[in-house]
Parts: C-alpha cells; sequence; structure tokens
C-alpha cells in the first residue's frame, strides 16, 4: 500500500477539515462543535467509535484483518483563549485561536483513520485513534485515561505515537523526534506574600510584601543555578506580579505565579520542596507570613528509545531522509501525552509547518496570535501517522 499517494489523495479534503476548525475553535475539555465534526468525518469507516462521558473525546478502534498487536494514535483537539491576529481569510472571530496547530493535529489524525480504514484487510492488528480534548491545560489525556482509553479495545496497546506540528523551529515537512526526555515536565509555583501595609513615605513602619516577593524572584533565580545540575536543568519564569493600588500605598498582600519546568522526575520532585522552602526562608527573614503552593501540572514527557528510533525509520523510509532530524535535547514545552507515554511505550514526534516561504527562525512561535501553519504539511502529517501504525503492526518485538 501507497500511504503517501493515497494521502495526496486527500489533500483538499484535509485542507478544508483543517480550515473548518480552525474558523470554529473551541478551548477547554467541551468541544462540542470539533467533536462534532470529527464524528461526521468518522461517518461510514469501519470503526468502533466511543465518545467520553465527562468530555468531548473521541476514541476510535479500526479491527485488521488479522489477529496482531494495538497501536495507538493521539490527535488532540482544542484551541487557546487567543484572540486571532494573523487576517486569515479562514481565522477565527471568537477570542479563541488554534494557535498550537490542534486543528492540524486533528484533521492529519482523521486523514490517517481513512486511510488505514482502506487498508484494513491488509492490517495484522487493531488500531486505536485518540481524539483528546483540552491539552491546553486542563489535563485531557488523564481524563480519557481514567475513562478506560488503554482498555477500550478490549486490551491495552502496545505502541502509542503522536505528532505535534510547530509554527517555528523546524524547517516545513521535517520530522524530529529523540529517544528519552522529549519535552519538559510542567509546574506552577503560586506565592502570596503577606505583610502590613502602610505610608510608602514611612516603610519602617510597615512589612511591605513587595521588597519580599522581589527578594523571592532574585532568590529562586539564584537557588536553582546552584542547586541543579546544568545537563539536567531547571527553568523557572515569573509570569505574574500584582500588589499595591497607588505609587505611595505599601500594600498589605503582593502574588506572584511562576511556570517551572524540568526534563526528570528527580529534578521535579527536587524543586517542588526547594522552591517551597525558599520562599519561606525569605519571608521569615523580612518578618512577613506567605502561602506557597507548587502544583504539578505534567509529568516528563519521555519517549521510548526503540519506539522513538522506529519512528525515525519510518519518516526516513516514507518521505525521504531529508525529511527527518533528529531532536539534540529536549524542548522547552510540556504535554499531557506524557501520561499515555508512562503506561505505553511510544514516541512524541514534531513536524516543522511554518508559513510556506518564511524563515522559521524567524516565525511567530506557536501560542502566539500571529502564528500560522502550512497546509501543505497535512497530507505528509496524516500519511506518516498511518505508516506508523501500518508498520508497527507488522514489526517483529
Amino acid at each position: 500500500m501507497n500511504l503517501r499517494d493515497d494521502a495526496h489523495a486527500l489533500s483538499a479534503d484535509l485542507v478544508h477539515l483543517r480550515r473548518t476548525l480552525h474558523r470554529t475553535p473551541e478551548v477547554g475539555l467541551d468541544l462540542p462543535r470539533t467533536q462534532e465534526t470529527v464524528l461526521a468525518e468518522l461517518a461510514g469507516l469501519p470503526l468502533e467509535v466511543t465518545t467520553g462521558g465527562g468530555l468531548s473525546s473521541v476514541t476510535a478502534v479500526l479491527r485488521g484483518a488479522a489477529p496482531g498487536p494495538l497501536v495507538l494514535l493521539r490527535g488532540d483537539m482544542d484551541a487557546l483563549p487567543v484572540a486571532e491576529r494573523t487576517g486569515l481569510d479562514f481565522a477565527a472571530d471568537n477570542g479563541r485561536m488554534h494557535a498550537c496547530g490542534h486543528d492540524l493535529h486533528t484533521t492529519m489524525l482523521t486523514g490517517a483513520a481513512k486511510l488505514l480504514s482502506a487498508h484494513r484487510d491488509r492490517l495484522a492488528g487493531d488500531v486505536l485513534f485518540m481524539f483528546q480534548p483540552g491539552e491546553e491545560g486542563f489535563d485531557g489525556a488523564r481524563h480519557m485515561l481514567a475513562e478506560g482509553l488503554l482498555d477500550v479495545a478490549g486490551r491495552r496497546p502496545d505502541a502509542a505515537y503522536a505528532v505535534h506540528v510547530m509554527s517555528a523551529g523546524l524547517p516545513g515537512g521535517v520530522f524530529g523526534t529523540r529517544g528519552g526526555p522529549a519535552l519538559a515536565a510542567s509546574n506552577v509555583l503560586r506565592v502570596t506574600v503577606r505583610g502590613a501595609g502602610g505610608h510608602g513615605s514611612m516603610p519602617h513602619r510597615a512589612k511591605d510584601p513587595v521588597q519580599a516577593g522581589c527578594a523571592m524572584v532574585t532568590a529562586l533565580q539564584t537557588w536553582i543555578t546552584r542547586t541543579f545540575d546544568v545537563f539536567d536543568p531547571v527553568i523557572l519564569t515569573v509570569g505574574t506580579f500584582h500588589a499595591g493600588t497607588q505609587q505611595n500605598v505599601i500594600p498589605d498582600t503582593a502574588v506572584f505565579e511562576a511556570t517551572v519546568r524540568s526534563f526528570s522526575a528527580e529534578a521535579q520532585a527536587r524543586v517542588k520542596d526547594g522552591t517551597v522552602e525558599v520562599c519561606r526562608g525569605i519571608a521569615a527573614a523580612y518578618g512577613v507570613a506567605v502561602d506557597a503552593e507548587f502544583a504539578e501540572l505534567y509529568p516528563v514527557t519521555v519517549n521510548d528509545h526503540a519506539e522513538a528510533a522506529f519512528a525515525a525509520d519510518t519518516v526516513r523510509e516514507a518521505l525521504g531522509e531529508e525529511r527527518f532530524a533528529p531532536l539534540p535535547q529536549p524542548l522547552h514545552g510540556s504535554e499531557d501525552f506524557s501520561r499515555v507515554l508512562a503506561e505505553v511505550p511510544g514516541a512524541m514526534l514534531t513536524l516543522g509547518a511554518p508559513p510556506a516561504g518564511a524563515d522559521p527562525e524567524r516565525s511567530a512561535n506557536n501560542h502566539s496570535p500571529l502564528a500560522e501553519f502550512d497546509d501543505a504539511v497535512l497530507a505528509d502529517g496524516a500519511a506518516v501517522y498511518a505508516e506508523l501504525a501500518a508498520r508497527r503492526l507488522t514489526r517483529t518485538p
């Protein structure tokens, strides 16, 4: 079977579906219009389709003509609360945006379902298609796992794969992956400093939470550089800091939040306790109180080495040597597909999709209101999804 040629025959339909999804982005775990669109695309295919109970997920099982392994393919469906500013003629206008390319993921996975369904009689094994909501901070994968994702086909998958498009950083049409840690763990540190307000001209009569909070921010950065090995790094970035109402008033409280990224379970555990201790120590030194909470969001995304190598070989053999570029180091983003890979050996791949003719080093990044993705990658993306499943079903363990 020539899945790539078959995929390119679907190109016009794939572009239409992607743009339909892009015009109507939905956020979170409840994506009724997106789910309806996916179900309509899958209708008539030889699939066992189920939908989520507490979220708008879709799972579909394709049974091959002969017994064999079970391969899971995942595509996330949700958008971001970002007002689009691309100016595209199919841009969203509802204050939400597919700024991370999940509309492409959904489209490519739908295409793979059609490609593999057309060759069902040549498959020795089964394929589980995972259409997931709520990747952007809602932990949709965890919800799907709790609802029995890995047992929906009657047995657990033998391998799992996902593809994520990038609007910058990779040349168009080039896939990448690596064995071991592939994306960071994502966590959040939330801190409220409680002091005693007063007049700005008499700080000695108050307990200034702003100064204490600022000291915490700088101390956290220094603590990280002096605690963690540079080859097992931790990134802490304070994204919000709020305090006060007027320049001559010392407020009672100051509040800040930071994203914390790490690349090993050991570093994640250590930074969890350490950041809270640093904030408490600074608070004691400044004579203020502090509430510091470290919340774990997504764990490290760890690719199985053998499955990552298999995925790389699949891309090279299906598309050509020049279409694969190994990732030299983990990416700093995070993914709840990490939860699937903690249960099933597999790999997450990246796919460069910057605007046609654009310099990928200068394109707007994922999550930007200006992020654009090239529809030209859709057919090969669908083909790679399908190739990963078809080849993995025939691979000797």
